[in-house]
């Protein structure tokens, strides 16, 4: 789905093998690293030494190499051996195996749709209430966490079958300090801060916002992005759910309104670089280098976490761009929702490692070991922050435990036709001149027919 369009690297191989023995930071050398918990586990899993577990998952080239090196620390601990398998074609490969009878242990799923697919199918095991639990206290906004990994099973019960590690943020809105620092502006500390400044810098004959939706095949899916936030922050958690199920209908006035918001920021002519006839057309991956031009072509930019991978050669985070979260209302009655993504752990098989193997990543460290590292984020409460790798990351961290609510990109729970179909299409529409309504009929119609 939508995640597939942001990846940097594309690899049309499949990757196998066993995580590496060599621990890529020694024992005890870190203090910022949680050792006891890796100790404690391991003194819990002793009986595991020689058994092995087989993990397939989506993650290649530099996030195989950045999980292996997390789950070498599992074999150091237990005896046991981790052998892990990515694919690019991971989605149609697990259902295959799992159908097959031949899946792996462990999937590391990037969809919960497809999670909860695989287990009303009967494919997935129980995690337990006591790790939905675990969740629940362990993880900021953890309920939401816990909601998002319950899905119904082969005969129809809710229970806990995936166990979510390694978040990623989508809620952020990127700008260059020293840009800000010239022109006097301060960072939004709220939603109504985010429009007062959008209606300054245009008043002040500047340029707010740079947007860019073209993606090749998947052109119009920023826009879901911006749609999702504005969801979170006009409309309740519950509400998003409904939206997300078609419980609430897509062209139900709190959905129009929440497009109309986009189109506030999107189809002014004094608030977007090129205009809003440039935001269909304007390259996703190119439509933040108007940050970075002398003068600047526009101030802010609304993107994931991933955006960084495209901006100029030679640009230093923290120094020639830094973010903000995107703000909630002032009121306070939507709390501080994020909007997100994130990769779920499932487990196929009565291998005691993998239940085990889940467990190992409950540990501070397991998570602290890849904080240390790069590309990652996590809603565990119980991590050293200071571990992070770099400021970016650990501010990122921070967002994701000042959240009160965490939600799964909307467009990925929707059905394919819609999220990844209707749903885009309509937001270009929309901004080459559609009325929001119109564009929520539509899309409300290619729901009806799927149901």
């Amino acid at each position: 789905m939508k995640r597939s369009f942001c990846m940097t690297v594309a690899l049309a191989t499949l990757a196998a093998g066993a995580a590496q023995a060599q621990l890529v930071i020694e024992k005890g050398s870190d203090d910022r690293i949680n050792w006891q918990s890796l100790e404690d586990f391991g003194a819990a899993h002793a009986d595991l030494d020689g058994q092995s577990v087989t993990i397939l998952g989506p993650w290649l080239g530099v996030d195989q190499e950045l999980f292996t090196s997390i789950a070498a620390y599992f074999e150091d601990a237990t005896g046991a051996t981790v052998n892990y398998s990515g694919s690019n074609s991971f989605e149609q490969q697990i259902v295959i195996d799992s159908e097959a009878g031949s899946p792996p242990d462990i999937a590391v799923l990037p969809q919960p749709g497809l999670a909860a697919d695989l287990a009303a199918k009967g494919r997935l095991k129980d995690l337990g209430e006591d790790t939905a639990q675990w969740v629940r206290d362990t993880y900021a906004a953890g309920e939401s966490w816990a909601a998002l990994s319950t899905y119904k099973g082969q005969d129809g019960t809710e229970r806990f079958f995936a166990f979510p590690y390694k978040a990623d943020v989508k809620s952020l809105v990127w700008y260059v300090p020293e840009n800000f620092e010239d022109a006097g502006y301060e960072v939004p500390e709220t939603y109504e801060d985010l429009k007062a400044l959008t209606e300054q810098i245009a008043a002040d004959g500047e340029t707010p916002w740079c947007i860019g939706l073209a993606s090749g095949g998947a052109t119009g899916w920023p826009a879901t992005d911006w749609v999702e936030d504005l969801m979170l922050r006009l409309n309740t958690p519950e509400d998003y759910d409904g939206w997300t199920t078609n419980a609430l209908a897509f062209n139900d006035p709190k959905v129009v309104a929440a497009i109309d918001e986009f189109g506030w920021f999107a189809k002014n002519e004094d608030y977007v670089a090129g205009g809003p006839a440039s935001v269909a057309s304007n390259d996703f991956r190119e439509s933040p280098n108007g940050l970075f031009e002398s003068p600047p072509a526009c101030y802010m930019h609304r993107q994931a976490s991933f955006i960084p991978s495209f901006f100029p050669d030679g640009t230093v985070e923290g120094e020639d761009y830094d973010f903000f979260y995107f703000p909630a209302p002032a009121d306070g009655s939507m709390g501080q929702p994020v909007l997100g993504g994130g990769t779920l752990f499932g487990v196929f098989t009565d291998n005691p490692v993998a239940m085990a193997f889940i467990e190992f990543l409950k540990t501070p460290a397991a998570h602290e070991l890849w904080m240390a590292q790069s590309g990652f984020t996590t809603p565990h409460t119980g991590v050293n922050m200071d571990a992070y790798a770099s400021e970016t990351q650990r501010k990122m961290g921070q967002i994701l435990l000042d959240a009160t609510t965490f939600r799964f990109d909307g467009s990925d729970l929707m059905p394919g036709a819609v999220g990844a179909g209707a749903f885009w299409t309509g937001m270009v529409d929309f901004v080459g001149g559609a009325s929001a309504q119109d564009v929520a009929d539509r899309i409300q119609q290619t729901w009806a027919t799927l149901q």
